[in-house]
């Protein structure tokens, strides 16, 4: 396999895509799709939105601005994993993912206009359970986090169907445990 060295032009490329991939998914779906879960502690898409919009609130940029600060104590606040279930509260589905393309839209503009330069993504924040990591680890991470989710929410899909596909379930990887 080979991998790819961060470039911030391709990670815009994945990080403008997620709202409209995600909108296509999950908008106008029976709750059946979007509400259920694989069991306890494991994300419904519902979910998943969620906690992607609370991400869009406090994380990328955020952080972003942290390390690219004048400041000496460059630690970032925790991130708070779980936030989505209370923020989430009373939103219907169409609402969160209106909610996140705008968020998201917003912190790509505040991505393209800090113009970064090349020695920008070596410098160092702090992160409270890793320790030091650089911008573009940051945003290298920003994109596969959406990746990682995307997946997640066609995992917990295509669960929903798992007991109906009869045999081919050993030819259907996304349904291996």
């Amino acid at each position: 396999m080979t991998f790819m060295k961060f470039n911030l032009e391709h990670s815009i490329e994945i990080l403008q895509r997620t709202p409209a991939i995600l909108n296509e998914m999950l908008s106008n779906l029976p709750s059946e799709w979007t509400s259920a879960n694989e069991g306890p502690n494991i994300w419904s898409p519902f979910d998943v939105v969620g906690h992607l919009i609370h991400g869009e609130k406090t994380d990328w940029i955020p952080r972003m601005k942290i390390i690219l600060s004048s400041q000496t104590d460059k630690t970032f606040q925790p991130f708070d994993r779980f936030a989505q279930f209370e923020e989430s509260k009373g939103k219907s589905l169409e609402q969160l993912l209106e909610e996140f393309k705008n968020l998201r839209n917003a912190n790509i503009e505040q991505l393209k206009n800090q113009k970064l330069g090349s020695g920008d993504f070596e410098k160092k924040g702090f992160h409270p359970d890793f320790g030091e990591v650089n911008l573009s680890q940051l945003l290298s991470s920003w994109v596969v986090h959406d990746l990682n989710h995307i997946a997640q929410i066609s995992r917990v899909m295509a669960n929903r169907y798992k007991s109906e596909v009869g045999p081919w379930v050993n030819y259907l990887g996304i349904l291996k445990p």
